[in-house]
């Protein structure tokens, strides 16, 4: 991997420099690749040196990193052969299954690369260099006062620089990502990967076993892992899925360990992290657990009873709306639980009296109370702002997720607008012969996932909400037409769908998008009101768009006062670009008089299954194998059994999924897939008492392979 920075000052420029990470336990961090040497790697434990990790120039195992779609993976063959998590291929295996080729519920094994099949959805990205763009875009706003007009300016120089990236490297992709906000910028350089294929998925009763009682829970039994392929063209550049494309031969690939690890074990990860936000003030808490939380996690509570009902009796319908279901059961119980950890920990409290602590630090100095005197006081009114209308913004951030009907609208009404502008007729049939194709790719993603009983109770749902918001939070479009109660906006919605030609892509594409002049004589209510509800929200962006400078400014002051009063400089939030992460295998006491072992096993599932609960059913060759204690070179030592899952107490969060669990010779001994529920907290404060991540054990990878479903392929093509 090349790493493009001037010169070794910028290093430290880039990601601060953090000399007081050095415990064998860690401080909370998500360690960039620039401050590996800085972590305390090798008195934690690691018995490589840090350069077989990552060597500007060199190769070294983040060469062996993906990223898949929004989890992370690692290759583990010279064949582009990639280990990930079963519900990181969740989506594919759902759009590649029919009820009658069910790979979602019976799994998929591939004997031959001949055998492998589309994994329509997703993509592999390899992180190929970096480099600090900070300077040139705080520059460029140094002098901007205007909030609408900073926050512009940074994100057109955001795309401007990723576009030269590009076009001197047409093989690449190109992102600049905000590292702290308003303070600095990286622009990091990606392969992508777009033809990859399903090798070995285990059956759901093994890959989602526990289902939503277990997630997010220990002690886990779940074997949540896949296997994908990564493809390239003859010329061994990326192109599109083709039957003649070769698979990728990858830098660098992860030697398993087969022998696992055991308690205390020096243990690491690297990926892609999601969005953590622990340097954020206490007002920034509060909105989260007063409102973005709990309005997100009953929402999508309410979505998936609707769902569930939907698919009860109609396979075809579950399997069409089970990648909406497990998306939202899992933020949903990850939001819980957060707001479980908020509260148990007072966080809002403990932030405060930070913040009050940085203030009277601020005064205390004048040099730094002339420039930031009046910082605190300003991130409060902003805040105090954000409150104001909290539920109409998260209202309007859901309405399209949510009303699948009014997200088909949108598209629409789009190319309605388009066509409207053209001068004449022959051009209007012009525009639209050029563009349906494309609007119809659009259309047939959604009604992929699409039931329309489902949207209708959905929507009666959030229009029945909107009537009940006051003051700021008002949805103008909704209140204005005077609906005589919750009901009556709910029956409105409920029939506006009921009578579209949108809630069937047959009765749409067959009626409605013939040409531009069925398309432009066509109209209904849900056509009228998302186009009333567009114009609302128009206007209350802008305002968010100022608010979003605003923010922008006021949080690269925070960051950087903050740094001076602690004496230190932060690791930056995690924000999906590539993070090391290092610990030890490590049990916990969760509640007073428990202890939660690090590793769960094979009897212990069977217990489980013993429940009679159906998400405990698991396949029966699982416990003829262990009844026959047929473990092969896979049982733990002193166990007698094969390790499931192991627990340890490493920084991970959302975009972790799939991230390679390494030992200390950075040999592949797990695979990520979760965390305890208490550490649901981690992603705004972090804490080795109870932050606790989960993983599936290698061991139970090559059990199950071997033993369960005959795919000895798999190990054999590993090297093990």
């Amino acid at each position: 991997m090349k790493l493009n920075l001037k010169s070794a000052a910028l290093i430290a420029l880039l990601f601060g420099s953090a000399s007081v990470f050095t415990a064998s336990i860690p401080d909370e961090g998500m360690f960039p690749l620039s401050e590996l040497s800085r972590a305390g790697l090798k008195k934690a434990g690691l018995k490589i040196s840090e350069k077989d990790i990552y060597n500007p120039g060199q190769i070294g195992l983040v060469d062996a990193l993906v990223q898949v779609s929004g989890c992370s993976g690692s290759f583990v063959s010279g064949s582009g052969l990639i280990i990930t998590n079963h519900h990181c291929a969740f989506s594919a295996v759902q759009l590649a299954s029919t009820p009658e080729h069910n790979y979602l519920e019976n799994g998929f094994v591939a004997r031959s690369q001949e055998q492998e099949i589309e994994a329509k959805g997703l993509r592999i990205r390899i992180t190929d260099s970096y480099e600090d763009v900070s300077v040139r875009i705080l520059n460029a706003v140094a002098n901007i006062s205007d909030p609408i007009k900073r926050i512009n300016t940074i994100t057109k120089l955001r795309e401007q620089i990723a576009k030269e990236a590009e076009a001197k490297n047409p093989s690449i992709k190109a992102e600049v990502s905000e590292m702290f906000i308003g303070k600095t910028y990286v622009l990091f350089r990606y392969k992508t990967i777009e033809d990859v294929r399903l090798v070995y998925i285990p059956r759901q009763d093994i890959g989602e076993f526990g289902g939503e009682t277990d997630n997010w829970v220990w002690p886990r039994h779940t074997g949540d892992f896949s296997f994908l392929r990564a493809y390239v063209g003859p010329d061994g550049k990326p192109a599109k899925y083709s039957k003649d494309n070769v698979p990728y031969k990858p830098k660098k690939y992860l030697k398993v360990n087969p022998k696992g690890v055991e308690e205390n074990d020096f243990v690491f990860i690297l990926g892609y992290p999601g969005r953590t936000f622990r340097h954020r003030p206490a007002q920034f808490i509060e909105y989260q657990q007063k409102f973005l939380l709990p309005f997100t996690s009953e929402l999508y509570d309410f979505q998936n009873q609707q769902m569930a009902l939907a698919g009860k009796n109609d396979k075809a319908t579950e399997l069409a709306l089970a990648t909406r279901i497990k998306r939202n059961a899992n933020v949903m119980k990850n939001y819980r639980g957060k707001l479980k950890g908020l509260r148990n920990i007072d966080l809002i409290g403990t932030k405060k009296k930070e913040d009050q602590e940085l203030e009277n630090f601020i005064n205390s100095k004048p040099e730094l109370k002339s420039k930031y005197g009046s910082l605190m006081q300003d991130i409060d009114q902003h805040y105090q702002l954000v409150f104001s209308d909290a539920l109409r913004e998260l209202w309007f951030n859901n309405l399209y997720s949510g009303i699948r009907t009014m997200q088909v609208a949108n598209v629409i009404n789009s190319f309605k607008n388009a066509l409207i502008k053209q001068t004449s007729a022959s051009n209007r049939q012009q525009v639209f012969d050029l563009n349906i194709a494309n609007v119809k790719k659009q259309l047939n993603a959604i009604y992929e996932s699409y039931n329309v009983d489902v949207d209708k109770n959905i929507a009666a749902k959030m229009f029945a909400d909107a009537m009940a918001l006051t003051d700021k939070h008002r949805v103008e479009t909704i209140a204005k037409r005077n609906f005589s109660s919750d009901d009556a906006a709910a029956g409105f919605i409920k029939n506006a769908v009921d009578n579209s030609k949108l809630n069937s892509a047959e009765s749409l594409y067959n009626s409605v998008l013939r040409d531009a002049n069925t398309l432009l004589s066509y109209s209904d209510d849900i056509l009228t009101i998302q186009q009333e509800l567009d114009a609302e929200h128009s206007i209350f962006k802008d305002e968010l768009k100022r608010r979003e400078g605003v923010l922008n400014r006021l949080m690269g002051d925070y960051v950087a006062v903050k740094e001076v009063f602690q004496s230190k400089n932060f690791i930056p939030d995690a924000n999906s670009t590539l993070r090391l992460t290092f610990g030890n295998i490590k049990g916990y006491s969760p509640a007073d008089a428990t202890y939660m072992s690090p590793f769960t096993t094979v009897k212990g599932l069977i217990e489980k299954g013993n429940s009679g609960d159906p998400e405990f059913n698991y396949p029966q060759p699982i416990k003829e194998a262990w009844l026959a204690k047929n473990f092969g070179p896979y049982v733990r030592k002193g166990t007698n059994d094969v390790p499931v899952n192991i627990l340890y107490n490493m920084d991970t969060t959302g975009g972790n999924s799939g991230s390679p669990i390494m030992n200390a010779y950075g040999e592949l001994i797990g695979v990520n897939f979760d965390r305890s529920y208490d550490a649901t907290i981690n992603d705004f404060a972090w804490n080795e008492s109870y932050s606790r991540s989960i993983g599936v054990d290698i061991r139970y990878v090559l059990w199950i392979a071997d033993k369960i479903d005959n795919a000895q392929f798999i190990i054999k093509e590993m090297g093990i």
